[in-house]
């Protein structure tokens, strides 16, 4: 059983925490957080508490939320840490990580040469293998990489154009918007393109995003010049063996992220977590060489599956498909049609 620390037990952090506890192969040995609130309450239920310093646990303990300890007594016991904490925070605490003789998990908020590697488990979980440090990419790079991979190795990819239409926070966050308006990106490719290409290699990638004020999930809009002619048919079949990709229709009623949500919550999941990325079939189009396609997001849940083979490929438990398939099982991630 490797032993998991969860650095931050926000939005993804409670997500892998619950997500490590349904793997045979992995066990939480703690989470850390810096406020007493509600969701420390419920996480003191199921895991053991830690927090930054000494100074923090009366803080909790006077909420009536028993600490363990510190963070740094919580690494102690760990083999590798999950660093779910807030942008820019991981890389400071890389330097604790690397004193404690630790290995760690960082999430795509920090820039890609915190770790020794970018990781997506379609597109390059061979990279992580035997790794100290290792970054999953961010909730749009990954589903970028599920879907531009899956042609890649199928296909061949010459080129990657793509329109993310953003969500503007999550789902909890009432602090930040925009509220009546639309922000886009005013650099070209935005910081998307440079980190598709740190799971996907040197193929070329033109990106832009726009911020909308919803909170549900992204949208992307994928243009891809191929290496050779195909037809939709073929593409459709391709996502839809992924399991981590599932193929949707608007012809049944999904033909928003609204929809495709209230979906997601009927399939009975924790939170109604989308681990998927949803494309509909009505989108996908081929002329040529040319593939056109639509996809949604849900950008609390996508990189949860990518955080658990990060940690098998760093202790080389499994091989790629192996870990996919032990991970999809246990979080019920079928894929397909839908």
């Amino acid at each position: 059983m490797i032993r998991v620390a969860v650095n931050g037990f926000g939005t993804i952090g409670r997500r892998v925490a619950d997500a490590i506890t349904l793997q045979d192969d992995m066990l939480v040995v703690g989470i850390a957080k810096t406020s007493p609130d509600y969701i420390a309450k419920l996480a003191s239920v199921k895991y053991r508490i830690f927090v930054p310093d000494q100074k923090f646990m009366k803080e909790f303990e006077d909420k009536g939320i028993k600490v363990e300890g510190s963070v740094e007594n919580m690494i102690e016991e760990a083999e590798v840490v999950v660093d779910a904490t807030p942008e820019g925070v991981g890389e400071k605490n890389l330097a604790i990580y690397k004193k404690k003789g630790v290995r760690a998990v960082f999430q795509g908020g920090e820039e890609a040469d915190v770790a020794e590697t970018s990781f997506n488990a379609y597109a390059n979980y061979d990279s992580a293998l035997g790794k100290n440090y290792v970054r999953v990419v961010s909730c749009n790079t990954t589903g970028l990489a599920r879907t531009v991979s899956t042609l890649r190795d199928s296909i061949g990819v010459s080129k990657i154009y793509a329109t993310l239409v953003r969500r503007a926070t999550d789902q909890n966050d009432s602090k930040k918007g925009p509220i009546n308006a639309v922000e886009p990106s005013l650099s070209f490719p935005s910081h998307h393109g440079p980190d598709l290409q740190t799971v996907i290699g040197n193929i070329p990638v033109d990106t832009v995003a726009v911020k909308v004020p919803t909170t549900l999930m992204h949208v992307h809009v994928v243009n891809v010049d191929l290496q050779k002619e195909t037809n939709s048919s073929k593409v459709i079949d391709l996502f839809s063996e992924k399991r981590r990709i599932f193929v949707t229709t608007g012809k049944d009623g999904k033909s928003s992220t609204a929809q495709i949500m209230d979906y997601a919550r009927e399939l009975g999941r924790p939170r109604g977590d989308l681990f998927e990325i949803a494309v509909w079939k009505e989108s996908i189009k081929v002329s040529g060489t040319r593939l056109n396609f639509v996809q949604a997001v849900h950008q609390e849940s996508d990189v949860v599956p990518e955080n658990v083979d990060a940690i098998r490929a760093m202790f080389e438990l499994s091989d790629r498909e192996g870990s996919i398939e032990r991970t999809d099982r246990s979080l019920g991630i079928k894929g397909g049609m839908q």
